[in-house]
């Protein structure tokens, strides 16, 4: 299946656990064998690690062309660019970057290889919910296929060399992107934060380093790389999260058992803001959402899926706003466009 302008992928999909993990990722990072890291390579070495890479997935497997398609992410405009990270498919790194690079995809965007980034390769599956063991897998494969024709940097002590140290070794990146409203409310997230660092957790925002949890979604991802097989590092992952998606769920039970009507009160105001506003910034759509996500999850508000809250949240980025009206958007352009575009898709929801 070839890359299209389907908004039926894996982003707007509901997955296992939805109600509290909104998607698993799985990244590798893999470098080739003698040649500089991107930070230290020339335009030569960055377009012959390109060729090496297309070469490595696309000859010899005919069938691969029907499921991955090959991006010259030299040649894309902004707007395509800004996309492609809101949809978490390439990293700012990749759009900001000045190096020569390249973008594989597959049809239904969950498996992408970003070329040229910090490292040679970034080899990452997203999927919907709570899977992380699918998306490990899906990474794996792609990785054991590419290095039946490339020679990846490796260390039979150490393991795999990366561009910062704290890759070496699996640099294997496993991150879970989770929906957090009660435990936010109720001002636990401080100590649950706390005690994710001292087991060796990074928390993000909702766009990765350096960005805040906008919408109550944070992202959590390993530290440790080192010393770990892969598959313990998934795991790992997996029963630290459960634990913290059912600390969000046993709150949200507890906050409509204390107070209800005031849980109702502030889901129906965003639900009536959201229906009627003129101008929105994406932060206050993104906590109006993600008020609206809650209301459906503990089925306050009806008549909405939460597939149509995953449309949102993505279409209402600055990127998905400009991309939809064809055009670079003002500030203020957006903030228009935006609450529009929100009116549009609430109506046409209590319509059905």
């Amino acid at each position: 299946m070839k890359r299209g302008d389907s908004m039926d992928k894996w982003y707007i999909e509901k997955g296992p656990d939805s109600d509290v993990v909104l998607s698993s990722r799985v990244r590798l990072a893999r470098n080739i064998k003698n040649y500089p890291f991107p930070h230290k390579s020339t335009v030569e070495d960055q377009k012959k690690i390109v060729d090496e890479t297309k070469n490595a997935l696309f000859s010899g497997n005919e069938n691969m062309a029907g499921v991955f398609s090959y991006i010259d992410f030299n040649h894309l405009d902004p707007i395509e660019k800004a996309v492609l990270v809101e949809k978490h498919i390439v990293s700012k790194e990749l759009v900001e970057s000045n190096r020569y690079r390249g973008l594989i995809i597959s049809g239904d965007e969950q498996i992408s290889i970003m070329i040229n980034e910090e490292d040679h390769l970034r080899i990452q599956c997203l999927t919907p919910g709570l899977q992380l063991e699918k998306a490990w897998e899906a990474c794996d494969q792609l990785d054991n296929l590419l290095s039946e024709s490339i020679d990846f940097a490796f260390d039979e002590d150490i393991g795999y060399l990366t561009s910062c140290p704290t890759n070496i070794g699996t640099a294997i990146r496993v991150s879970v992107m989770m929906h957090l409203p009660a435990l936010t409310m109720s001002r636990y997230i401080k100590s649950v934060l706390e005690a994710l660092g001292k087991l060796g957790m990074a928390v993000r925002g909702l766009y990765g380093e350096n960005t805040e949890a906008s919408g109550n979604v944070y992202q959590f991802s390993n530290q440790i790389t080192l010393g770990k097989s892969e598959e313990d590092i998934v795991m790992s992952i997996k029963n630290i999260t459960q634990q913290v998606l059912e600390q969000e769920r046993a709150l949200r039970r507890e906050i409509i058992k204390q107070n209800k009507f005031k849980l109702e009160d502030r889901i129906y105001r965003s639900f009536g803001i959201l229906q009627n506003a003129r101008i929105m910034d994406t932060g206050e759509t993104l906590k109006r959402l993600s008020d609206l996500r809650l209301g459906v999850d503990m089925g306050i508000i009806h008549d909405i899926d939460i597939t149509d809250i995953n449309k949102m949240m993505l279409l209402i980025q600055p990127g998905g706003l400009q991309k939809r009206k064809g055009r670079v958007l003002s500030s203020e352009e957006r903030d228009t466009c935006r609450a529009e575009l929100v009116r549009e898709m609430m109506t046409k929801k209590d319509k059905r």
